[in-house]
């Protein structure tokens, strides 16, 4: 299928499906009909640019796309126009990549629903209803969906891992540094990764050497002999029974493919204390950010929004001092964890995607803000489906610059797993991925 007629094959779906989903926002058809005739011509010449040249992408709203509404879910931003591309998508264009438009988030990147009460909700293709989790919520609900060959996120303390798992996709919140968040509207410049949502561990990989201008290879790599820490203590954070048992299954596939396992936990993590820690630190450099749009448009955010940003702003500087530290000191200690071992494997989020008018659990991020504090690369990966038919997700966590391992372990994890199952009703032949 030349660029072209893959971009009509997700036009399509997004005008099938979108209408109930409201995962993408704004759309740019004649940038990208002449994006992709671009690539035709390519590929007719044999000269593609990049190993996904023609591939069609969406892009969380507080990414920039140069003349594209540049808001990050927030509606004192919604009449902003981004000047310039965000550095990620320049380099996706360069490497020939169609851009479609822009996708729903939480609004302001704090919070882990999407539900966004300026741009709506959106809903999880695993039932309408349900979350797909954020803030990077339309991005795991477009690839969940097959309204895209991927999607990008922003992961803050997990905010690309939590939609890909409770949407039942493949989601890297890369190593710190690796990839470039200039052009990014920041909920904490300290904390924030921009990151991929996809199908598979491979296109997640094609994806990350563009967005990382490098080279990564996805060759399955054997288990034999790995040493796997397995992330203990789980009872301390509420976690669901079928979450557990993704976990257990995973760790068995492991041993059986001969992977050495013991149990590990990050030094002085404290779970609801880190959590704590991170949010303040967040809504301390979020207000920051937003400082003079708070005051010039107060009303342009939500009272929800507002209340945490001015909130974190409020609190004693002893108390921000104690929570950066606290932080800095889970930082130094990620080594330790990885004395013994090469890999940690944990649950991505203690519960599966919940409904909107259930109580919003306030452990979602107790298992993926270690990577962001300690600048570990993480994947979120499919782990197969509960019994009444939700997607389970395991993690994987690596140290400081093992992206690409990491990668290649995740591919050959997904290959016992299996790749992501289509929601009902969203099956699709991918025009090649």
């Amino acid at each position: 299928m030349i660029p072209s007629e893959r971009l009509e094959h997700y036009r399509q779906r997004i005008e099938r499906f979108n209408p109930s989903l409201n995962a993408v926002l704004d759309t740019r058809w004649p940038d990208a009909d002449a994006e992709a005739q671009a690539s035709d011509k390519r590929y007719e010449a044999g000269q593609p640019l990049s190993a996904i040249d023609g591939w069609c992408v969406a892009i969380k709203s507080n990414i920039a796309i140069k003349g594209l509404p540049f808001h990050a879910g927030i509606a004192a931003y919604s009449q902003d126009i981004a000047p310039n591309d965000a550095e990620v998508v320049r380099r996706l264009k360069q490497a020939g990549v169609v851009i479609i438009g822009t996708v729903n988030m939480h609004e302001g990147a704090l919070g882990a629903t999407t539900d966004n009460e300026t741009f709506g909700r959106t809903h999880n293709p695993w039932g309408e209803g349900r979350t797909p989790g954020g803030s990077s919520g339309g991005s795991g609900a477009a690839v969940a969906a097959g309204l895209c060959d991927f999607a990008l996120g922003s992961d803050t303390m997990g905010s690309v891992r939590i939609p890909s798992a409770y949407c039942g996709v493949q989601g890297l919140k890369p190593t710190t540094g690796l990839v470039p968040t200039s052009g990014v509207l920041d909920l904490s410049p300290s904390l924030d990764h921009v990151g991929p949502h996809a199908r598979s561990v491979d296109a997640l990989a094609q994806a990350t050497a563009v967005l990382a201008n490098t080279t990564i290879s996805t060759e399955a790599m054997s288990f034999q002999g790995l040493q796997v820490g397995v992330w203990r203590g789980l009872t301390e954070v509420e976690t669901q029974a079928d979450v557990l048992e993704a976990l257990e299954r995973a760790v068995s596939l492991l041993r059986e493919a001969g992977a050495d396992t013991q149990t590990v936990e990050p030094e002085g993590y404290g779970y609801g204390k880190t959590r704590r820690a991170g949010l303040l630190v967040s809504e301390v450099e979020g207000y920051a950010i937003h400082a003079e749009r708070l005051a010039s448009n107060p009303d342009g955010f939500s009272n929800t929004f507002r209340g945490l940003l001015q909130w974190g702003y409020q609190q004693p500087q002893a108390k921000l001092e104690a929570a950066r530290e606290h932080l800095a000191t889970v930082q130094q200690q990620a080594s330790k964890t990885f004395t013994d071992v090469d890999v940690v494997i944990a649950p991505t989020a203690p519960q599966v995607a919940f409904r909107f008018s259930d109580d919003v659990p306030a452990d979602q991020a107790d298992f993926t803000a270690w990577a962001n504090i300690a600048g570990l690369p993480a994947i979120s990966l499919f782990a197969g489906l509960t019994s009444n038919g939700l997607p389970t997700s395991v993690q994987l966590i690596g140290k400081p610059g093992t992206d690409e391992q990491l990668l290649s372990l995740a591919r050959s994890l997904e290959e016992l797993f299996g790749q992501p199952s289509w929601p009902p009703g969203f099956e699709t032949a991918l025009p090649g991925n």
